[in-house]
């Protein structure tokens, strides 16, 4: 079975999640649980990293449309980076380049929220 694992790193503002792996119906709710965890320590500002995301299914995706509404009704947003073109042409295909910023490098993402 592929396996599916996520670390976060808190600095002041923000939150960084590094996805690895296979994102499907199996593992999404282990990203709903990390993103709840982190909306209920109020930290909105989110980057999450893609760099070793091999797979990701509607069910991934999903769960970043769950949860947008509230983090950007507090003031935050959801940031991601690092796609590889497999993983960035799926997110592309369902038009999220035009609901978040998608940015090529971790650096660019918390840039962002600097502005």
């Amino acid at each position: 079975m592929d396996t599916f694992s996520i670390s976060r790193v808190n600095n002041n503002e923000y939150s960084i999640l590094y996805l690895n792996g296979f994102l499907d119906a199996h593992t999404a709710p282990e990203l709903e649980n990390e993103i709840e965890k982190l909306i209920q320590e109020g930290r909105f500002k989110i980057v999450v990293n893609f760099n070793d995301l091999n797979y990701i299914s509607s069910a991934g995706l999903g769960v970043f449309m769950g949860f947008i509404e509230d983090i950007r009704k507090n003031g935050g947003d959801i940031k991601m980076c690092s796609m590889s073109p497999k993983i960035f042409r799926v997110f592309d295909l369902l038009g999220f380049p035009t609901l978040y910023d998608i940015v090529e490098e971790e650096n660019k993402a918390i840039e962002l929220f600097k502005n």
